[in-house]
């Protein structure tokens, strides 16, 4: 009996040995989220995507986390899978559409939305201890209004509405004109006159959506 048991925890020693050696994915899925062919900026982990694949069994989801540059990726297991976004979660019109992916080593694929606004353009001037933006906004989708415009200053590339030291808005409604620039101006953190940088950063806040388009963050010294 004793040796029974025995030769039983060996088996399953081994079994879960084998379990726990099985090599993790090499492949992998990259791309970027699109509108017009133009990369679209988001705050970094804050839109996910949902990657699905058909196993034997169940239906797998693997949530994928956009950069603030719109890019993303994910190490798979060479196969097919769909591709879709996390409904009422980035800046853009939800949508329920799916994109089919083979991967074979790697895949790339681009993510196309609707955004409701983009920054078409920013430009910083700084004047001593203060910083002026002058942003030009695009109107892309009219079913919701503009809630805000805002101005981040932080001390690292990952600014934005989340990580900042100072932060400035205009309101929708104080923007007359959606077609003029909107400027908004912020004196620099103590903190970060003292280092001699910081990081810039423009949010669009769109009515009832969570999560904000951006400008590219930009470094000023």
């Amino acid at each position: 009996m004793k040796h029974t048991i025995i030769i039983c925890l060996s088996l399953l020693a081994f079994i879960g040995c084998k379990k726990d050696n099985k090599e993790p994915p090499s492949s992998t899925i990259t791309g970027q989220i699109v509108y017009q062919k133009q990369p679209l900026s988001v705050r970094s982990g804050g839109v996910e995507l949902e990657l699905w694949q058909n196993g034997y069994q169940l239906t797998t989801k693997i949530p994928v986390y956009v950069k603030d540059d719109g890019s993303f990726s994910a190490k798979v297991f060479d196969g097919n899978y769909k591709l879709t976004l996390l409904q009422n979660n980035g800046p853009w019109v939800s949508s329920t559409d799916s994109i089919d992916i083979k991967v074979n080593g790697s895949a790339q694929v681009d993510v196309n939305v609707i955004p409701y606004f983009m920054v078409s353009g920013v430009s910083y001037q700084k004047n001593g201890n203060t910083i002026t933006a002058t942003i030009n906004i695009q109107e892309v989708n009219t079913d919701r209004s503009l809630e805000a415009v805002r101005l981040y200053i932080g001390q690292t590339v990952l600014t934005d509405q989340n990580f900042n030291l100072v932060n400035v808005s205009k309101s929708g409604a104080e923007i007359a004109d959606i077609n003029e620039p909107v400027v908004l101006t912020a004196d620099i953190p103590a903190a970060l006159v003292a280092k001699g940088y910081s990081f810039v950063r423009v949010g669009i806040k769109t009515q009832g959506v969570a999560e904000m388009i951006y400008s590219l963050p930009e470094e000023l010294r």
